[in-house]
């Protein structure tokens, strides 16, 4: 489990891109680089990062699932995720 506060400023980080993109792709079509210089750092999409929905876990992010490989794990041996089972041969 991720701590409560990375959490929460992944949260925040992806309010302030949120509220900045409109004027970013302005900027960017106007090629006012000076302009989007003085933006805040934190409002760069490049800056997100992906976490695990369940637990907050920052690393083995499967896009697809939105989660970890250890909670995609646990929930697929629960046949919680629609389509998905375990192979065997």
């Amino acid at each position: 489990m991720a701590r409560k506060a990375k959490i929460e400023r992944e949260k925040r980080l992806q309010e302030t891109v949120a509220h900045y993109a409109s004027l970013r792709k302005q900027l960017k079509a106007a090629h006012d680089y000076q302009g989007l210089s003085e933006l805040p750092r934190d409002a760069s999409p490049v800056r997100m990062h992906s976490r695990d929905q369940y637990d907050g876990r920052p690393h083995a992010y499967l896009r697809k699932f939105g989660m970890s490989r250890l909670t995609f794990r646990k929930l697929a041996h629960e046949g919680k995720i629609p389509g998905v089972r375990k192979a065997s041969w």
